[in-house]
């Protein structure tokens, strides 16, 4: 019979702290424990408070990190008008997922693996962020319809349809400091369009035109960069 190794299995391993045990070790290794624990008994809960409720309502934005049932991470963005992820209570949100490349990334993490990670950042006003963390399961647009009452009319993202929805059951969330958050100044896209400073083309990095998929003999001639 083999024993199994274990990285610094000798070390306090913080059972029953909220977190991971690698985070755990590695407070121990460099004495951060202390730290740790005031900011697990101060910040961290297992679901949303009436502030991250509201702090949620009125965001614009996510990055929403998955990973496959290997570990291969893959982070992503989703945006829409204030409120576009809907908090059900204080356990539960959901979020739309609209038509885009087809490759379906982050749902397909989650159907291997279904622990997901939000990021909300306020950049504009209070300079602060929100952690989600839970698991995640994927619904028809059919199903948030009749069970949740999220349909078209609900105007997540006007003139865009969501094809699914992901519901996510919270199990952690936290503040995210805002001692490094960068304050940003909102400008309408039609003035920048007006300014002569289109939105970036889908091929902005130049992929594309490196492996001449989907562009014309000429296009596909020009330099990368």
């Amino acid at each position: 019979m083999t024993t199994q190794h274990v990285p610094y299995g000798g070390l306090d391993d913080g059972e029953g702290l909220p977190g991971s045990r690698g985070e755990h070790i590695l407070q121990k290794l460099f004495d951060t424990r202390e730290r740790a624990e005031r900011f697990y008994g101060r910040q961290v809960v297992d679901h949303l408070t009436p502030q991250m409720r509201e702090f949620v309502a009125r965001q614009q934005m996510a990055f929403v990190g998955t990973a496959d049932a290997a570990g291969n991470c893959d982070t992503t963005f989703r945006s829409g008008p204030p409120g576009f992820v809907r908090v059900l209570d204080d356990t539960r949100m959901v979020y739309p997922e609209f038509r885009g490349n087809g490759v379906l990334a982050s749902m397909g993490n989650i159907l291997e693996n279904p622990h997901i990670s939000l990021l909300f950042v306020d950049f504009f006003d209070d300079l602060v962020g929100l952690h989600v963390n839970g698991t995640a399961s994927i619904m028809t647009a059919y199903d948030a319809s009749r069970r949740y009452g999220l349909n078209d009319e609900d105007q997540t993202a006007p003139g865009r349809k969501a094809e699914r929805w992901i519901m996510i059951e919270v199990e952690e969330a936290y503040i995210h400091c805002s001692k490094h958050i960068p304050l940003l100044v909102r400008q309408d896209r039609r003035e920048r369009v007006a300014e002569g400073r289109r939105p970036a083309g889908d091929d902005y990095f130049g992929v594309g035109r490196m492996r001449g998929v989907g562009l014309s003999r000429h296009e596909a001639g020009k330099p990368v960069g």
